[in-house]
C-alpha cells in the first residue's frame, strides 16, 4: 500500500505542462555546439520542477551532464559499463541525469528538444579531467534518486532558530560513504569534486594573506549554481538570436497573434498593438 502511494505521489509530481509552441533556445545550435562535459540547466515543466523553483528562487529547476557519443568515452570498461545502461544508437548524443522516479539513468539529447536549455561550460577544463567527470556520472548509473534531500534542502534554507529539532536539515548527518542516493545537481557536483574542479566555492584568507578554497558540499548544490558560479562559462543559443538582425527593433514584434488570459497577465504587446483579447490594452 505505501509502495502504491509513492508511486501515486512520484508520477502526479512528474506531470508535465505542454511544451512551447515556440521554443526559447535553438535546439539545433545547441546540438551542434555542446561538448562532452558541458552542463545543461533546464526550465522545468513538472510539478516537482515547481517545488524546485520555489526552493531554489531560480527558473532552472533540472540539470544534466552531457558526455558525447559512446565513441567519445576513452576507456572500453567505461563503454562497457555505459553499454549495459544504453543499448540505442552508438551516434546518438548522450545525456547522464538524475530524475526523480527513476534514478541516475543515461538518456539521448534529443529528449529535450523544445525545452528552454543553457549550456554551463567548465572554463579551463582538460580533456583527462573531462573523462574522469564522465567517468564518475557513468558510475553512478542505477542510483537512485533522494526525494528526501529535496525536503531537507528546503528546511536548510529556512533559519533553523525557528525550526523545531526534529524538522532541521538532515543533510550532514549520514557519512559520504553511506549516501546511496542522489539528484540531479548533487550527482554532477560530486563529479567536479573528484577533480577538485571548484562550482561556488568558499575563498577565506589566512592570517597570513594566504587564500584558501574549501569545496562546498555537494548536498547544497543547486541547478543555478552552475549558471552563478564564475568557473563555468554560460553559453545561450536563443530561438530568436539577435545576430541575425541588425536592431532589436527588427525583430518580429509586430503581428496578430493572440495571448491567453494567463500570458496577458505577464506579457504586453509593443506599444502601438492592440489586442484582439483586450481592445482598451496599448
Amino acid at each position: 500500500m505505501i509502495k502504491w502511494i509513492g508511486t501515486a505521489v512520484v508520477t502526479w509530481l512528474k506531470q508535465k505542462r505542454p511544451l512551447p509552441r515556440t521554443p526559447l533556445s535553438d535546439f539545433e545550435r545547441i546540438r551542434h555546439e555542446i561538448k562532452p562535459c558541458d552542463v545543461i540547466l533546464v526550465e522545468g515543466r513538472s510539478r516537482v520542477s515547481d517545488v524546485i523553483k520555489l526552493i531554489t528562487q531560480s527558473n532552472w529547476s533540472h540539470s544534466f551532464l552531457y558526455i558525447g557519443r559512446l565513441h567519445d568515452i576513452e576507456d572500453a570498461q567505461l563503454r562497457e559499463r555505459l553499454g549495459k545502461f544504453y543499448r540505442g544508437n552508438a551516434e546518438r548524443q548522450l545525456i547522464i541525469e538524475s530524475e526523480l522516479g527513476l534514478g541516475t539513468v543515461v538518456r539521448t539529447l534529443d529528449n529535450y528538444e523544445g525545452e528552454h536549455l543553457r549550456i554551463c561550460r567548465p572554463r579551463g577544463l582538460g580533456y583527462s579531467d573531462s573523462q574522469k567527470v564522465v567517468s564518475y556520472a557513468i558510475d553512478r548509473l542505477g542510483t537512485a534518486y533522494n526525494v528526501r534531500q529535496i525536503f531537507d534542502l528546503a528546511r536548510f534554507f529556512f533559519p533553523w532558530a525557528v525550526l523545531p529539532r526534529r524538522w532541521r536539515s538532515s543533510l550532514f548527518s549520514t557519512s559520504p560513504g553511506e549516501n546511496t542516493q542522489t539528484v540531479c545537481s548533487t550527482m554532477i557536483a560530486e563529479a567536479f569534486g573528484r577533480i577538485q574542479f571548484p562550482i561556488l566555492p568558499l575563498v577565506k584568507r589566512d592570517d597570513g594573506d594566504n587564500i584558501q578554497l574549501f569545496m562546498r558540499n555537494p548536498k547544497l548544490c543547486t541547478p543555478s549554481d552552475f549558471d552563478y558560479s564564475p568557473y563555468f562559462d554560460i553559453i545561450k543559443y536563443p530561438f530568436l538570436d539577435f545576430q541575425h538582425h541588425s536592431d532589436q527593433r527588427l525583430l518580429p514584434w509586430q503581428g496578430s497573434a493572440t495571448l491567453t488570459p494567463e500570458e496577458q497577465a505577464m506579457y504586453v504587446r509593443i506599444e502601438g498593438q492592440v489586442s484582439p483579447l483586450h481592445d482598451d490594452v496599448q
